[in-house]
């Protein structure tokens, strides 16, 4: 305590002391009371109106994709089950009956990201084409893997509850199960089977994209074309490449993309092998019947072109609908992209709430936008109406 002594004060200048003193500590607690953060994830609905762009979009685009969703979350999911069904009913529905359906079975609720950040990163995927062969030659001489019969993946949720879903891939040496082979340890010569062996190519770094993209087209020497998609992973955590080279001080953060990194590991081709296997992670593919259906996601359904990402389904259920807002590469400036997209994929480098890899489908615009974009967005899921009770 503090006594005043000797002072000639008056009331008012010692009630303006006191409320001081009072506004002082209240300002002391206050910094060492702490909010707690947003936790990631899908947060409060949000009104129609609040999305951006949503009445300019031509909807009836989107709907061969919610047809596919169709097809897969049913089966697991009530609530999706009549409103499945009553979509059937409108096999082509024009954009004002599609926004009607969709306003009036569902509920949009934007995505945050860690301590309540609204905006995360986008990035674009796309189907690339190689030049390969079935036999080895001089020319042709990276195999393309598909599924090697020694890869072992166990399903920890069956021996650990708290761990449902989740699986380790490896192979068996002896009696006991270890990891399986790492991306270096498979370009140092500790290979899957040759009989694992789908195609050959003639460009190692090609081959590399190939598997971040996930699926692709393989073009063999009598021009037919031979579809590859994804079919299993080593079970290595994926590294990006990009990170690799930043840290390394080869590229800046701003120049790491798509375009950059391959022009950076043809012109170093001494030091691409060990940049390459600075990524553990190593994709197995197999054929696909043929491209008119499409490259096929994590849902396993086809890939719609701008109109299909690949998310974190930790946070955004796969199948849903997702509001995409944020912008993308031009040739003079960026420029806004807004429309409704689906969550039928994900990938390695796809983590966290408010991230997504948007499909944009096959051929040169394809990559060339999809080598560029790197931008900041919003999403805002879409997920059904509660059944009413009559």
């Amino acid at each position: 305590m503090f006594a005043i002594k000797n002072l000639n004060l008056t009331s008012g200048v010692i009630n303006t002391a006191a409320k001081l003193v009072v506004a002082g500590l209240a300002g002391l607690v206050a910094s060492c009371v702490s909010v707690p953060p947003r936790a990631p994830g899908v947060g409060p609905a949000v009104a129609w109106t609040d999305l951006s762009g949503w009445h300019d979009d031509r909807l009836s685009q989107a709907w061969p994709a919610l047809l596919n969703s169709c097809q897969k979350i049913p089966a697991r999911n009530a609530r999706w089950q009549d409103l499945c069904s009553d979509a059937a009913l409108y096999p082509n529905p024009d954009d004002e009956t599609a926004r009607a359906f969709f306003e009036t079975r569902f509920i949009a609720h934007e995505v945050f990201g860690h301590n309540g950040a609204a905006d995360g990163l986008i990035t674009g995927y796309y189907e690339p084409l190689l030049q390969g062969s079935l036999v080895m030659t001089d020319r042709f001489r990276h195999p393309v893997y598909g599924r090697p019969d020694d890869l072992v993946t166990v399903d920890l949720g069956g021996l650990y509850p708290e761990l449902q879903g989740k699986r380790f891939r490896g192979r068996l040496n002896g009696n006991r199960v270890v990891p399986y082979y790492s991306r270096a340890e498979i370009s140092n010569g500790k290979r899957p089977p040759d009989g694992a062996v789908i195609a050959w190519v003639d460009d190692p770094v090609a081959l590399f994209f190939l598997e971040i993209q996930g699926s692709g087209r393989i073009r063999l020497p009598e021009g037919r074309m031979l579809y590859v998609g994804y079919a299993d992973q080593n079970g290595h955590p994926y590294v990006p490449i990009g990170r690799t080279l930043v840290e390394s001080g080869a590229l800046t953060l701003e120049e790491a993309t798509m375009p950059a990194i391959r022009a950076w590991l043809r012109a170093n081709p001494e030091k691409a092998r060990e940049v390459l296997n600075s990524n553990p992670s190593y994709v197995f593919f197999m054929p696909r019947e043929s491209k008119e259906a499409g490259p096929v996601g994590a849902l396993n359904v086809p890939l719609q072109p701008e109109r299909s990402i690949a998310v974190d389904p930790n946070f955004i259920p796969l199948g849903s609908p997702v509001w995409f807002e944020t912008s993308l590469p031009g040739e003079a400036e960026d420029r806004p992209y807004r429309r409704l997209v689906f969550a039928q994929d994900t990938g390695g480098a796809i983590r966290g709430a408010v991230r997504a890899d948007l499909f944009l489908g096959f051929g040169d615009k394809a990559e060339r936008v999809a080598g560029a974009l790197r931008s900041r967005g919003k999403l805002y899921v879409l997920l059904p109406r509660p059944r009413t009770l009559n």
